[in-house]
C-alpha cells in the first residue's frame, strides 16, 4: 500500500514488519526496553479510539512538550489519524514563548512528560479555557496519565468511527504545526500538511539504502522536523529506533546500540572531537606524536580515489593505529552521520571521514519539511565537504540575484498558521519559497550555504561582515566553546566569546595557572594572551575588513535554557546583543588609533 498520509506507516508494520521486536526501545531503570511492531500498532490504535471518547475532533490541537520516547510516537500517530493536529513544543521553551504558542494555537489537550514540565506547562495553561486537560507519560500523582486513554475495552463502534476518520483525512489535510524557535521576535507556526512531510520521506528514501536490518540512535528532539521526518523515513523502511536516554549520556549509548546511522548537529560532533584531542593530549612520548600525526594527515584527506596511493597507505596505517578506536567510540557499525541545523566545519568533516566515520552535511528549514539537499553516501563520489550537497529529488534549487536561495516542490509548506500575510511574503506567486539564507552552487551541482540574508551586517565603512563563517572558524579552536561576531555600523569587527572551560580549566592546571573562580579565570593575562593567539590565527584566513580586532571573554554558558541559543542551537542574535549591551559600548568606545597599533 502506498503510503499516503504519515499514519499509512502504521499499514507497513502490518504487511511487512510485524516480525519486529524492537521497533522502538528506551531505557528504564538502566535496561533498554524494547517496543515491538505490534506493540506499536496496538497502542497508536489503543490511544486514537482514548482520544476519540475524549471528544477530539478533526482538525483540534493537540500540545506535545516531552524528551524523545516511544509514547512520543505512539500519541503522534494516534493524534495523525483521527485527523488532529499535533503541534510538538520545545521543552526548553520560554514561558513567555510557550503563552504565545498556547494562546495561538489553542489546544483542547496537552502532553508532557514529567513532573518539571508539568509545573511549567501547568502556570501557563491555567490563563486558558480552552485547554481541557493535562496528561503526563511519567506516573505523577495526583496527575492524570496518558495510560488512562489506552482503552483496553476496544469495541467495534468506536473501531468503527476510527475507520471513518482515516477515510476523511486527505494527503493536503495539515498535520502538525511546528513553531519556529524564533531567532528573532514571536515563533511562527509553520502548516506541514502530510503530503508535504511524506514528498520529504519519498526523497531521502531515494538518497539512502538502509532497511529494517539497522539500527539508529535517536537524541535530536522530535519536536523539530528534522529529526521527525528522518524517524518517519526510517520507520518507513522498519529500521529499529534507540532513544538515547539524555544528551550526557550520547557517548555511553552508542557503544550500547552500536548505530548504522544518527542524525546530529554540528555542536554534537564539535564535542566529540574535542574529547577525542583532549585525550590525545594526555598521551606520553611516541603515542602522542603519532596521535597528533594522524590527524595532520586526516586534514588532508579527500574522497576515495582522490588521494595518492602512498596517502592511502599512511592513512591505513594510522587506521590499524588510531582510528579503529574512534569507531569503536561510535559503536563501531556507523554506515553514515548525517549532520544539519547550522553549519559543519569542513575540517572535523574531513578528519572524521579520513577516521573511517562518514559525516555529511545536509540542509533544510521547517518550512521545506524540511530537507533541501543533502551530500550522498561518500561510496557515490557525490559528496563536496564545505557544501550541504545537491537538492534531494524533487525538489527545485535557484538562486536569486541577490544570492538568496529560493526552493520549490511538494515539500513547501502550506502556510504560516492564522498568517497569510508572512506566508505570502515568504512563498512568492510562483510558489518559489525564499529562504533567507545565502548561497551559492559549487560545480553547479553542489549547494554551499555562505551566510543568512538578514545576519549580514556592514561596517560603518561600508564593506559587508558575514558572521557565521568567521564564527564557525573561531569555534574550530579548543578554547572556544561559542562565539558572536558583532559590529553593525562600528569601524571593526569584535567578538564575544565563551570559553571551552572545560578544557580552559585543564589547560591552565598545566600551565600552572591559579585562580579561584571562572570570573578570575577570564582576567588573566596568561589566558586572554592564549586567546589572542587563536584569534590571530584566525585572522590570518580573512580579509582585513573581516578581521576580529577586539573580543572579550565571558563566564555565561550559552543554551536553549538560558536564551541566547535556539532549541536548535542556532545564536539568538538580538536576544544576545541586548544581553551585553554594556560590553559591546564598553568595546566600542575605545578608539580606532589603539586598534590600529
Amino acid at each position: 500500500m502506498k503510503i499516503q498520509r504519515i499514519f499509512d506507516i502504521l499499514n507497513n508494520y502490518k504487511e511487512y514488519y510485524l516480525f519486529k521486536e524492537d521497533a522502538f526501545a528506551a531505557k528504564e531503570n538502566k535496561k533498554w526496553l524494547k517496543y515491538s511492531a505490534s506493540d506499536y500498532i496496538n497502542n497508536t490504535t489503543k490511544l486514537s479510539l482514548g482520544l476519540i471518547k475524549k471528544g477530539v475532533k478533526k482538525g483540534d490541537c493537540i500540545v506535545t512538550l516531552s524528551n524523545n520516547r516511544p509514547e512520543w510516537n505512539f500519541l503522534d500517530m494516534a493524534i495523525l489519524q483521527i485527523g488532529a493536529i499535533h503541534v510538538p513544543i520545545y521543552p526548553t521553551l520560554s514561558n513567555e514563548d510557550l503563552e504565545y504558542i498556547l494562546n495561538h494555537c489553542e489546544p483542547s489537550l496537552i502532553f508532557i512528560s514529567d513532573k518539571i514540565l508539568y509545573e511549567k506547562v501547568k502556570i501557563v495553561s491555567d490563563k486558558f479555557n480552552f485547554i481541557k486537560d493535562i496528561y503526563t507519560f511519567n506516573e505523577i500523582e495526583g496527575v492524570k496519565n496518558y495510560k488512562e486513554l489506552l482503552d483496553n475495552n476496544i469495541n467495534n463502534e468506536l473501531l468503527q468511527e476510527l475507520e471513518e476518520r482515516k477515510k476523511t483525512i486527505k494527503p493536503e489535510d495539515i498535520a502538525t504545526i511546528i513553531y519556529t524557535s524564533g531567532t528573532t521576535g514571536n515563533p511562527k507556526g509553520v502548516m506541514l500538511s502530510h503530503k508535504n512531510i511524506l514528498s520529504n520521506v519519498d526523497s531521502i528514501s531515494k538518497i539512502f539504502n538502509f532497511n529494517h536490518t539497522h539500527r539508529t540512535l535517536s537524541f535530536l528532539p522530535l519536536s523539530h522536523i528534522f529529526e521527525r521526518t528522518i524517524n518517519y523515513y526510517m520507520q518507513s523502511i522498519g529500521m529499529s529506533i534507540y532513544y538515547a536516554e539524555n544528551i550526557g549520556t550520547i557517548a555511553e549509548n552508542l557503544k550500547e546500540v552500536k548505530p548504522h546511522l544518527f542524525i546530529t548537529v554540528p555542536r554534537v560532533l564539535e564535542k566529540m572531537f574535542d574529547k577525542i584531542v583532549e585525550k590525545g593530549k594526555e598521551l606520553k612520548g611516541i603515542k602522542k606524536i603519532l596521535f597528533f600525526w594522524s590527524i595532520n594527515i586526516a586534514k588532508k584527506y579527500k574522497f576515495p580515489g582522490k588521494n595518492s596511493l602512498f596517502f592511502e597507505i599512511i592513512r591505513k596505517i594510522f587506521d590499524k593505529l588510531i582510528f579503529y578506536k574512534w569507531r569503536e567510540a561510535v559503536g563501531g557499525n556507523i554506515e553514515i552521520i548525517v549532520s544539519g541545523g547550522a553549519a559543519l566545519q569542513p575540517r572535523l568533516a574531513t578528519i572524521f571521514n579520513a577516521a573511517g566515520i562518514p559525516v555529511i552535511e545536509g540542509y533544510g528549514m521547517t518550512e521545506a519539511s524540511p530537507v533541501i539537499s543533502v551530500n550522498r553516501m561518500p561510496s557515490t563520489g557525490e559528496v563536496r565537504i564545505g557544501t550541504v550537497g545537491p537538492a534531494i529529488p524533487g525538489v527545485e534549487i535557484k538562486i536569486a540575484e541577490d544570492g538568496e536561495i529560493l526552493v520549490k516542490g511538494e515539500n513547501v509548506m502550506v502556510g504560516y498558521y492564522k498568517d497569510p500575510e508572512l506566508t505570502s511574503q515568504t512563498i512568492d506567486h510562483d510558489g518559489w519559497l525564499h529562504t533567507g539564507d545565502i548561497g551559492t552552487f559549487i560545480e553547479g551541482k553542489y549547494l554551499k550555504i555562505t551566510d543568512r540574508k538578514k545576519e549580514i551586517f556592514k561596517l560603518s565603512n561600508g564593506k559587508y561582515i558575514a558572521p557565521q563563517a568567521i564564527e564557525n572558524k573561531l569555534k574550530e579552536s579548543i578554547f572556544i566553546e561559542q562565539a558572536i561576531v558583532i559590529g553593525e555600523n562600528q569601524k571593526f569587527a569584535s567578538a564575544i566569546i565563551c570559553p571551552n572551560f572545560e578544557y580552559l580549566h585543564n589547560w591552565c592546571t598545566h600551565n600552572h595557572i591559579n585562580y579561584r573562580d571562572n570570573f578570575e579565570l577570564i582576567t588573566k593575562t596568561e589566558v586572554i594572551r592564549q586567546f589572542q593567539k587563536e584569534i590571530d590565527h584566525v585572522n590570518k584566513t580573512l580579509g582585513k575588513t573581516e578581521q576580529i580586532k577586539k573580543f572579550r571573554l565571558i563566564c555565561d554558558e550559552w543554551s536553549p535554557s538560558t536564551g541566547e541559543l535556539s532549541p536548535t542551537l542556532k545564536l539568538k542574535r538580538k536576544f544576545i546583543i541586548n544581553k551585553y549591551k554594556d560590553l559591546i559600548e564598553e568595546i566600542y568606545s575605545i578608539s580606532i588609533n589603539e586598534i590600529d597599533k
